[in-house]
């Protein structure tokens, strides 16, 4: 049995070596053998400085460097095409995916679990705000999804079964979190408590989750697009009222100038209007940048590179530079 340890980073320099010294003890206990995938998401700083050292003194260091900054999905996407292993497990690159758990996890694997998942007990120290936006995000993408990821997290084990289906799916924007949901398998779960960071801050701004929950609502859901048809609706309905309201007025000799009311009634339909054109133009943006078929990432570099078995429905998202 081969064991694959994904680990995505962008701009962590001073934390890859504290991270590759924490997991391969780990991965040595296992008693499989195993290869890491680091994958250099276009970092800026000496980030692939240290990886290609790491993977000069260990062949099972296996190492990618993206031509650019595509983002952590896409990170996920290259570690997923790249891995060999039985079982692949997927965590973050700052220890806050404690991996002092792999064992546990390998352990329901070999249970005959395809999917192994950490949910979080607790989510470490968080600011208000962030948790509201996860509140909001969680809640919003179960009511229009159908799909429950409250306190779901990246940090899973996938069979290779799973990840091979994974890798017939030919969209180009993905949510792992949510598409490894909806592969099915049969799948468990385990709690572990997020590790505080030992060093650097955290990579995200506003704009990347916002962006982020809007490409996972509208990846899941056509649900907002229905809500247009409802604005409509509502809008007929006070419509109707005040049409009602002002022929009363008027044939009882009561009317109104009312150009408040106007002022107030072309703000609500403007802004209405401009929502709906907005919800259709998301939709029609993914479904442009889905025709297109770009590669999902594009690998400049690579140390210790075995170029994996294409599946048959691959969408030939792996182009390595040379």
């Amino acid at each position: 049995m081969q064991l694959s340890l994904i680990i995505p980073f962008y701009n962590e320099e001073t934390q890859i070596p504290q991270t590759l010294d924490v997991c391969i003890p780990i991965l040595e206990g296992t008693g499989s053998s195993w290869e890491i995938i680091a994958i250099d998401d276009g970092s800026t700083d000496g980030s692939w400085q240290q990886l290609t050292t790491a993977a000069a003194a260990d062949q099972r260091i296996r190492v990618f460097h993206f031509s650019r900054n595509f983002g952590k999905e896409a990170a996920i996407c290259a570690g997923l095409d790249l891995a060999g292993g039985d079982a692949i497990i997927l965590m973050d690159g700052d220890l806050q995916h404690p991996p002092s758990y792999i064992p546990e996890m390998l352990a329901l694997w070999n249970q005959g679990y395809e999917v192994v998942e950490g949910k979080k007990a607790k989510r470490g120290k968080e600011s208000l705000w962030s948790k509201l936006n996860a509140g909001i995000f969680y809640g919003s993408f179960r009511r229009l999804s159908g799909y429950d990821l409250t306190n779901a997290s990246d940090f899973k084990l996938l069979d290779r079964r799973v990840v091979d289906a994974w890798r017939t799916l030919p969209e180009q924007n993905t949510f792992f979190r949510a598409l490894s949901l909806w592969l099915g398998f049969k799948r468990t779960s385990f709690s572990f408590e997020v590790a505080e960071r030992t060093s650097g801050k955290s990579k995200w701004r506003i704009r990347d989750l916002i962006r982020l929950s809007l490409d996972a609502m509208t990846g899941f859901s056509a649900k907002p697009l229905y809500l247009i048809s409802f604005i409509g609706l509502i809008l007929f309905i006070i419509f109707f009222i005040l049409g009602i309201q002002t022929l009363v007025n008027y044939f009882l000799g009561r009317a109104a100038s009312g150009f408040t009311t106007v002022i107030l009634l072309q703000l609500l339909i403007g802004s209405s209007t401009l929502i709906s054109l907005g919800l259709i133009g998301i939709y029609i943006s993914k479904i442009f940048t889905e025709i297109k078929a770009r590669p999902r990432y594009i690998i400049s570099e690579a140390v210790n590179m075995i170029r994996p078995a294409e599946p048959q429905h691959c969408s030939g998202s792996i182009v390595v530079a040379d």
